[in-house]
């Protein structure tokens, strides 16, 4: 389905990124994708999956932006800006530093990547950004998580206009509760449990639900879809 295709992930070493990176690959594609201090898990993927190239990348350094796209400088058919931190931070603890190194690592360094890739997107290429659920379910101490994901929400539908014109789709992706382990280490066990009772499906999503809608608009089946944001919930949100 994507043979021939070059896609680029950020944060693709765990959890939902890992998952994307694998059902890409596993697609047909040639992958690029970054990591920033588990190198072990991102040599385990690249053992795994063959045409996979890890890059090293701090998205707190926008010079790193040129490490990261310099293996598709010969032509990028998919970017999947996924790479995001969600340090929790009541509004009343705030700093300037926490909003600079949040707003900087998850929108910033992305919306940059969106710009690149509009340089080296081959025509009918695809942009998918990862946001969250929490833009429309609030969730208390993650102001700037939530923030810093509707700028990538806004900047995804803007550019699905401008790019239109070359083919290019622009869209968004929004898990809600994802079975990763940052998920696990930031909620109680009961926690979980009763947000699975929620969820019409019954069940915490799995980063291979959430891979295969990426996959989907990544591939020629999501061709007419542009400038959405796909609530990849479960029904969590109805």
């Amino acid at each position: 389905m994507l043979i021939g295709k070059t896609a680029l992930v950020t944060g693709g070493s765990r959890g939902i990124g890992r998952a994307i990176v694998t059902r890409l690959a596993k697609d047909g594609a040639r992958v690029v994708f970054t990591y920033k201090d588990n190198e072990a898990a991102a040599a385990e993927v690249v053992r795994a999956l063959p045409a996979t190239t890890a890059v090293r990348a701090d998205q707190e350094d926008l010079s790193s932006l040129a490490d990261v796209f310099a293996p598709v400088r010969d032509g990028l058919d998919i970017l999947v800006n996924n790479a995001a931190v969600n340090p929790p931070v009541p509004l009343a603890d705030l700093t300037a530093d926490d909003f600079d190194r949040v707003m900087t690592v998850n929108a910033k360094f992305a919306v940059l990547a969106m710009r690149e890739a509009a340089h080296l997107m081959r025509d009918g290429g695809r942009i998918i950004n990862l946001s969250t659920l929490n833009t429309v379910v609030p969730a208390p101490g993650h102001a700037l998580y939530c923030a810093s994901k509707a700028v990538l929400e806004q900047f995804a539908q803007v550019a699905a206009r401008e790019l239109g014109v070359r083919g290019i789709t622009v869209n968004t992706v929004s898990p809600g509760a994802t079975d990763t382990d940052m998920l696990r280490d930031s909620n109680a066990p009961e926690a979980l449990a009763q947000t699975a009772g929620f969820t019409a499906l019954r069940r915490l999503g799995r980063p291979e639900d959430v891979a295969a809608v990426v996959a989907f608009l990544a591939g020629p089946d999501g061709g007419w879809i542009t400038g959405q944001n796909i609530r990849a919930t479960g029904g969590l949100l109805v």
